[in-house]
């Protein structure tokens, strides 16, 4: 999976603000809306992925311990049933 997160209109628009605005304040830098964009884009098809994948993990783990917990509620449930 080698294509680039896709992201909203007003989400990319929030980070680009960001962007800029980390540009102006730690690195006492202009950067313009077309190369805050730029670098969002190429942050997103170079990390993106690693960020991706540990949501995906962190989902799974999440998931996990709920499955786990509908388990143990099954087990409680049970009934009991004669033996021979």
């Amino acid at each position: 999976m080698s294509e680039i997160i896709k992201l909203s209109a007003d989400s990319k628009a929030d980070i680009v603000k960001k962007i800029k605005l980390y540009f102006q304040e730690e690195l006492r830098q202009d950067i313009g809306q077309f190369d805050a964009e730029f670098l969002l884009d190429f942050f997103s098809e170079e990390v993106g992925a690693y960020y991706y994948n540990q949501g995906i993990l962190d989902a799974r783990a999440v998931l996990q311990a709920k499955l786990e917990t509908i388990d143990d509620a099954l087990y409680e449930i049970e009934r009991p049933v004669g033996g021979i």
